[in-house]
């Protein structure tokens, strides 16, 4: 009789067990952009449906654009670290001094203008100096967007000087040490508040890339864009993918497995080209609308560069008095810049 009792209730907890490993799993995850923006529909979308099809349905992921769950676009990381959301994006920036190591991977050209490129950087970098920095969360992906263009009212930029007395949005602490070398009045703001800012006249313009420009209604509420020339960028802006851990560590082993296989380089890379592709397609659409579209000329292009490498000895010195070794930090992040260019043209060849 006892035998038969302990085998009822054995199959019993295996019967629960296999429930358990079968349960279905919704996830939310929370972002702050238009879902047709670039990064929503060439990665998010797609990351979410890798995710629901891998795991035979058993994830479902919701994708919540403008912040529907709540919060500003700045707090975004507490949200997924305090279980808020379950997951989402997050621009380290937007905090100020909170994430500084991460401000190497954004100094004035320092990446290409691939995304791709340089969010397998990104991911490199992050595993040398920022995972702790992110502890809190499930650290997924880690990358760049593409090259940040200066869109404005009125002409293009020509030269140095044309910087000078404009205000100008600017995402991070690189990019607005930039825009203050060059003369302009650096304001900074997180990417939901940009078109208002435009629409209202608190700004005369601002730097962001090509595949947020049509979302954003750029080519209404500014008359030019401008890149510098050259294969290097601007500025370039860093991101995360991240979960909750508590929500990640809730899956079973086999669902743990799905969003492993989804994570780290490769996720990273997807996350950057993702931005190349809508690059492509927001430059179109301003091009039809008929903006301007400018490239500086290598002279001045030159001058800019050497004014952001006084952006970035000063940055190196900033960080030294911070207690971190800013030298370091700049020659790691152009070193995994570099190994990933040698990467691509050795793809390519």
């Amino acid at each position: 009789m006892q035998t038969r009792i302990t085998a009822a209730f054995a199959a019993t907890l295996a019967l629960f067990a296999a429930t358990l490993s079968a349960q279905e799993v919704t996830l939310r995850f929370q972002h702050f952009v238009s879902p047709a923006s670039a990064n929503p529909t060439y990665f998010m979308q797609p990351w979410a449906d890798a995710i629901e099809e891998q795991s035979n349905g058993r994830i479902k992921v919701e994708l919540y654009p403008f912040m529907q769950l709540g919060g500003a676009a700045p707090s975004q990381y507490d949200l997924i670290a305090d279980g808020v959301i379950d997951g989402g994006w997050v621009i380290p920036a937007y905090q100020p001094n909170r994430f500084p190591e991460a401000e190497a991977m954004e100094l004035p050209f320092l990446t290409t203008k691939s995304g791709e490129e340089a969010s397998a950087a990104a991911w490199e970098f992050t595993q040398d100096y920022l995972m702790d920095d992110f502890a809190d969360v499930h650290l997924i992906a880690a990358h760049m967007h593409g090259p940040g263009i200066v869109h404005k009212k009125g002409a293009e930029i020509t030269q140095v000087e044309d910087f000078a007395g404009l205000n100008l949005r600017g995402p991070s602490r690189p990019a607005t040490l930039l825009l203050d070398k060059l003369g302009a009045n650096p304001v900074g703001m997180p990417v939901p508040a940009f078109p208002e800012a435009l629409s209202k006249g608190v700004v005369d313009g601002g730097v962001i890339t090509w595949e947020m420009s049509p979302s954003l209604k750029l080519n209404e509420l500014t008359d030019s864009h401008t890149d510098v020339a050259g294969d290097r960028a601007l500025y370039n802006l860093y991101f995360i993918w991240a979960m909750n851990k508590d929500s990640y560590a809730a899956l079973p082993d086999d669902l743990k497995a799905v969003i492993d296989a989804n994570s780290g380089m490769m996720a990273s890379r997807w996350a950057g080209r993702a931005h190349d592709l809508g690059d492509v397609v927001g430059r179109e659409a301003m091009i039809a609308d008929g903006n301007t579209i400018a490239q500086i000329s290598v002279a001045e292009t030159d001058r800019i560069k050497a004014l952001g490498a006084e952006v970035t000895a000063e940055w190196i010195a900033e960080m030294d008095e911070k207690g971190f070794d800013g030298a370091a930090l700049v020659a790691r992040a152009q070193a995994a810049v570099a190994a990933h260019v040698d990467s691509a043209e050795a793809l390519s060849n």
